[in-house]
């Protein structure tokens, strides 16, 4: 399968170096657009319970690969070239590594000089949670929780899938590359189904179930998983690596999520710190477990072996699945 370590490793570099592509008909968006939809839809009709939820998955996801394999189908008929660059497009789109650090990086420059407004601002665009109470401890270490279990969420996952799919699409006839892309944008769809209505809030405590779970099983490989291209990564990044898969198998089971532990809980290890705790959200405090056994007193300096961190850890993946589509 050369085509499909082609595809993802120049998806890879155009990531780093450019970013996600920011428009209106990003892939993402439109997913977003589509369940925001059934949602409304759906609700007005009474069915706002599992059910409900249920089939808004369903459909979502549904209607997803379709879609593709509509606009898949058409290029290839136009020309095979056209595929493939459809294919590179929707790989392309569906990481985030190059914005994660993108994103974190001002987060660290704004605590070295002692801009915590700029830091909390720059953090606000990647974490849920309430940034305006945080002291630069806090800061730091939101920066660094959202840094490793993003890593999983949209890096690993999304590259798990796509080797996947290309997998599974060679006993099927089927181009491994596009098997692979379909796969991605699923996992996209889970993912984004879970950021918007996974809540355990009254509205969409039963509505999100379908959504939240399907995406806790998309992660669920990749965030164990995760654990040896971390402990990969933070040989090359000089992390203690040790340490890190040390208390990632004592505490990689301490949040309620059964996927978010596990990456953040090797980079509170591999970085001597803990990470977690009590977490303020605009709809209250959580008391959220430690994990790790350092102080919580986390500095720019370990924002920076953070993102040293994950970015070797990306490679590792990458040259992961090039082997594997080599054989």
């Amino acid at each position: 399968m050369p085509e499909t370590g082609i595809t993802l490793c120049f998806a890879f570099i155009l990531d780093l170096l450019l970013g996600d592509p920011r428009y209106r008909y990003h892939p993402v968006r439109l997913i977003g657009a589509l369940i925001a939809h059934l949602e409304t839809l759906l609700r007005s009709r009474g069915a706002d319970g599992r059910g409900g939820g249920l089939l808004m998955a369903m459909i979502t996801a549904g209607f997803t690969l379709l879609l593709f394999w509509c606009i898949g189908s058409i290029l290839s008929w136009l020309h095979p070239v056209l595929s493939s660059l459809f294919d590179l497009f929707i790989v392309y789109s569906s990481l985030a590594i190059g914005d994660l650090l993108r994103h974190v990086e001002p987060v660290a420059s704004g605590l070295e000089e002692g801009d915590l407004d700029r830091a909390r601002r720059a953090l606000a665009l990647t974490v849920g949670r309430d940034v305006r109470a945080l002291d630069r401890w806090s800061i730091a270490r939101a920066a660094i929780e959202t840094l490793s279990e993003n890593f999983v969420d949209g890096f690993l996952s999304p590259v798990f899938w796509y080797v996947a799919g290309a997998s599974l699409s060679l006993p099927l006839g089927l181009r491994p590359a596009s098997g692979g892309a379909a796969l991605m944008l699923l996992f996209k769809a889970a993912s984004t189904m879970d950021s918007m209505v996974g809540y355990k809030s009254e509205r969409y405590l039963r509505f999100g179930w379908a959504g939240a779970r399907l995406d806790d099983l998309m992660n669920f490989l990749p965030a164990r998983i995760s654990l040896l291209f971390l402990w990969l990564g933070a040989l090359v990044a000089r992390a203690g690596s040790r340490e890190g898969i040390v208390i990632a198998l004592r505490d990689r089971l301490k949040h309620e999520s059964p996927n978010s532990a596990h990456p953040e809980s090797f980079v509170a290890g591999a970085l001597g710190l803990r990470l977690g705790g009590p977490t303020v959200y605009p709809d209250g405090r959580k008391e959220k477990p430690w994990l790790g056994r350092g102080g919580s007193e986390a500095t720019p300096a370990h924002i920076r072996r953070a993102m040293r961190l994950v970015r070797a850890s990306a490679w590792m993946v990458i040259l992961a699945a090039l082997f594997l589509s080599l054989i």
